[in-house]
């Protein structure tokens, strides 16, 4: 949904997601619009001039000059960022969910920025062979393999980390979107995940909460300045998990040919490869963060 503003009248574009519309579709009277969220994405704070040279009035000029996006259906695209209330009027800092790479070598992305996941047996070899951080084992997951973290707090050294997160700031469930042709979630014992729905554009969601997804969902006790730590000031939850390569990708080619391309000469073996994310949100502040995964497979050996 968005507010358009076109010669002076105020137009609200709206269109349904993929769950309205299957609702919709059924025509059976059980469509009802019961809640809806608003996001800010497309505004750049970090425009706002406090040194305008026309004065203080001026600081959000920049800001109220960008252009609003108009609606659009891709719910791994649109509301990266939602709009939350929270009555209390004493915060000076709102929670972040941040990558920990740091928390041990297995949690750390390689050089290429992204966490990599190798589809199948002898992409696990090889890649392993060259570097033992950030590669995920796409076909043999088990303990002790690479993994994603993601730690959740107030990002801010003016708030001791010795201090408890208030429980209205502290996640304690996750929302993951990611594209379903490419991978599956599991946790870091290798145990697939359920998905809660997969829309027409083959992007599944899943949903875990602490209590029922321990797995997956931990509360983070560290209460020390290790640089194992992302997160400065107080911390809350920790959200873990692995990628499993899908069928397709593990026995074929074809995705790789249709929407990724090839590096040639990692250690003399060139590589199939797919650039993808996978948008983790938190469920209690609408915080997301996208964790940049590639795919990739064994194409030839020079040697």
């Amino acid at each position: 949904m968005g507010f358009l503003n076109n010669s002076g009248d105020i137009i609200l574009d709206m269109v349904l997601t993929d769950a309205g519309r299957l609702a919709m579709a059924r025509g059976n009277s059980t469509f009802k619009i019961v809640k809806f969220a608003l996001g800010d994405s497309e505004v750049d704070y970090g425009l706002y001039n406090t040194n305008h040279p026309s004065g203080s009035s001026y600081a959000d000029l920049a800001i109220m000059s960008q252009p609003v996006l108009e609606a659009f259906t891709n719910n791994m695209s649109s509301m990266q960022s939602k709009l939350i209330t929270i009555p209390r009027l004493n915060l000076l800092y709102l929670p972040v969910i941040k990558i920990n790479e740091y928390f041990t070598k297995l949690s750390t992305v390689i050089a290429s920025g992204s966490f990599v996941v190798a589809v199948d047996s002898t992409s696990e070899n090889n890649l392993t062979s060259v570097t033992d951080t950030g590669i995920m084992l796409g076909e043999n997951p088990g303990p002790g393999t690479a993994h994603v973290r993601l730690d959740q707090g107030l990002d801010t050294s003016e708030i001791s980390y010795k201090v408890a997160l208030d429980p209205d700031l502290e996640e304690t469930q996750f929302i993951v979107e990611m594209d379903n042709r490419l991978g599956k979630i599991i946790d870091k014992s290798g145990n697939l995940a359920a998905v809660s729905y997969l829309d027409d554009d083959s992007v599944a969601s899943y949903f875990f909460s602490r209590g029922n997804d321990n797995n997956f969902v931990t509360k983070n006790t560290e209460n020390g300045t290790s640089s194992s730590q992302v997160i400065a000031g107080p911390r809350g939850a920790t959200f873990e998990f692995k990628i499993l390569a899908s069928l397709d990708l593990n026995t074929s080619t074809y995705l790789f040919t249709t929407l990724g391309n090839v590096i040639e000469d990692i250690a003399d073996e060139d590589y199939y490869y797919i650039d993808s994310i996978v948008k983790v949100s938190g469920g209690t502040t609408g915080y997301s963060v996208s964790v940049p995964v590639r795919y990739m497979k064994w194409k030839q050996s020079h040697v």
